[in-house]
């Protein structure tokens, strides 16, 4: 099978369906993130773009995205890999135009995806003309606009994030003969947020970028906005004041779209980005404390790592909603682990200090997984069913590799492998003018490691993915319902049920869906104790199998072959247990009210499909 730029549209033989109006489409939604420069190259110039991006959309629609969300793609020197913004209303000329960017939005819409970007505000490229103007007219409009200081003994309490690289938070500017405030990289200086003109313009970059018909957008580095002194300058009551202010005209003027939070910070600390009812302020924020410990779990082969973990995280405002990932553009940050746990995952997944970066390791999901299929299934089903909207990795649904040979993070930042041909099908240049190399590793070579070959395998990790997304959007628990902790007898087992009531305000069917992991590389039997259950009968969510039911006395039996798992959909009470037959609800006469005609005859229901049973 050949993806060929042009013809994916009749290759998967697609639709375009449009957006459909859901106010709580995010809290429902599988987000896909995308490198523009590393998806699909149009142009052959080595570099993904727009329209290559643009060519590849039915795929992602194929696969059952909903919502793309495209780190930066701006003006930029390049540094930071486009955090490092030049120009906020200008896209990089590889990357295409503006006009380019307002048809990726439209093709994507119209196939029923989303599409939200990345909006770095905390910082600047030191090459942004409002810097140039701020460091050489200290005066001027813009002389304010920045962070500046004649002493760098400010601020002392503030931690240093990027510890393998900076030394300060300050460095001297040799044209103003002061010192600049950074929170990352000394060439990215802080915006003084304390000016109302910087925060009139980022609200006015904020509207332009809506005005392009963008769906939302992740506020990167969200902490760090104010500082003051005898405080580490994050989390600062002024950040949460503009908070509420942005979020007031996002939703007066755009409703519909989406502010995320990008905060590493601790779950009690991050709840408050969410606002509250009367005063909101992100639609959603990242729950980074989950994710290293949903690594640790799998190699400790203990669920309780899990389990503490959502027992402390906070509960959070109606329509609110966690992000929650496994990998992205960035390092898996260890920040949020304690000390001895960090040495343990970096001994477990990063043995090679090339595989570290930062306070985190810099590799792709397969190989920190050492490309065991049946693990990599564990560990997205666990994501896909724990409270959150799942944000995936372009790549990973392959099970791409890494190339720990190159820069800091670019290791996990190749071209997308799309077919055996040259360059894997990115693109058509030169080999030796792609933006990075891509991957020829003897694992994860992109000759068997590709999009094309796993279309072709049916049992691939591709059409694995695919089908757990679909039945995952089949289920609104998933996104809308409850957690709550089931106590189960094994160690190394996590049970959990996702509770979508009756009269939800959501307007979607309720539904009981039990979710059972085994987190041990060895068969495990186990049983869980569910009184408020007892004698429920339970349905297979993936091939409609009828399960053993839950005993009378509330305790069920489970067992789990290695690193196995289970969704188990709770049937009906007024159902048989030990039946695998359906009753159809009755059915209203349209021609005579409050006359019902008889039951439809019963059925074997599959998944998705049990409405009653």
């Amino acid at each position: 099978m050949a993806f060929a730029h042009n013809s994916s549209s009749s290759i998967f033989n697609l639709n375009a369906p449009g957006l459909q109006h859901d106010p709580h489409w995010y809290r429902k939604a599988v987000f896909y993130e995308v490198l523009v420069r590393g998806f699909a190259d149009a142009n052959g110039d080595g570099s993904g773009d727009f329209s290559g991006l643009i060519d590849r959309l039915d795929y992602l629609q194929w696969l059952g995205v909903d919502c793309l969300w495209l780190p930066p793609f701006f003006d930029s020197p390049l540094r930071d890999g486009g955090y490092d913004i030049r120009d906020y209303y200008s896209v990089l000329d590889e990357f295409g135009t503006i006009s380019d960017f307002k048809r990726l939005v439209s093709e994507a819409h119209a196939r029923g995806v989303r599409v939200i970007i990345d909006l770095p505000l905390n910082h600047t490229s030191d090459q942004h003309e409002w810097f140039h103007e701020s460091r050489q007219h200290p005066d001027g409009p813009y002389g304010d606009f920045y962070v500046w200081s004649d002493t760098d003994e400010k601020y002392e309490d503030a931690r240093i994030i990027f510890v393998d690289t900076e030394e300060s938070n300050w460095t001297f500017d040799p044209v103003r003969r002061q010192f600049f405030w950074h929170r990352f990289f000394s060439h990215q200086p802080d915006l003084n947020f304390e000016n109302p003109k910087v925060v009139e313009a980022i609200f006015e970059v904020v509207s332009f970028w809506l005005d392009q018909g963008i769906d939302g957008f992740r506020a990167d580095a969200i902490p760090y906005l104010f500082e003051e002194e005898g405080t580490n300058c994050e989390n600062l009551p002024a950040t949460h004041k503009f908070l509420r202010d942005l979020r007031a005209m996002v939703d007066q003027h755009y409703p519909g779209r989406v502010i995320i939070a990008e905060a590493n910070q601790p779950p009690e600390e991050v709840v408050e980005y969410f606002g509250t009812a009367e005063e909101p302020e992100c639609h959603m924020a990242f729950h980074f404390p989950i994710m290293p410990r949903l690594y640790y779990a799998l190699r400790d082969q203990k669920a309780a790592p899990i389990i503490e973990t959502m027992k402390e995280t906070p509960a959070i405002p109606n329509g609110a909603q966690w992000g929650t990932f496994l990998r992205n553009h960035d390092e898996l940050t260890l920040e949020m682990v304690s000390a001895e746990e960090r040495e343990a995952m970096l001994g477990w997944y990063a043995p090679d200090s090339r595989m570290r970066a930062n306070v985190g390791i810099r590799r792709r999901l397969a190989p920190l997984l050492d490309n065991s299929r049946a693990e990599m299934e564990l560990i997205n089903a666990l994501l896909l069913s724990l409270p959150g909207s799942p944000f995936l990795y372009y790549g990973d649904e392959i099970g791409m590799g890494d190339n720990i040979w190159l820069d800091d993070r670019d290791a996990s930042r190749t071209p997308m492998q799309w077919n055996p041909d040259r360059n894997a099908g990115f693109s058509d240049a030169d080999p030796g003018k792609l933006y990075l190399p891509v991957v020829q590793s003897l694992v994860y070579h992109y000759n068997h490691v590709n999009v094309e070959a796993q279309s072709a395998h049916a049992s691939s990790l591709l059409h694995w993915t695919r089908q757990i997304l679909n039945v995952r959007r089949n289920h609104p628990a998933f996104g809308l319902g409850e957690y709550r902790n089931i106590e189960a007898t094994a160690e190394s087992v996590l049970a959990f049920v996702r509770e979508l009531p009756d009269g939800n305000p959501e307007g979607e069917q309720s539904e009981t869906i039990l979710c059972v992991f085994n987190l041990s590389q060895h068969p495990v039997s186990t049983r869980v104790r569910m009184p408020e259950f007892a004698s429920r009968g339970l349905r297979d969510v993936f091939g409609g199998a009828i399960f053993p039911g839950i005993g009378d006395d509330g305790e069920l039996t489970l067992t789990l072959g290695s690193y196995d798992f289970f969704w188990l959909r709770l049937r009906n009470a007024s159902s048989n247990p030990a039946s695998p037959q359906t009753t159809a609800m009755p059915v209203l006469s349209q021609g005579m009210p409050g006359m019902m005609l008889p039951p439809a005859p019963t059925h074997h229901a599959s998944a998705g499909q049990e409405a009653q049973s």
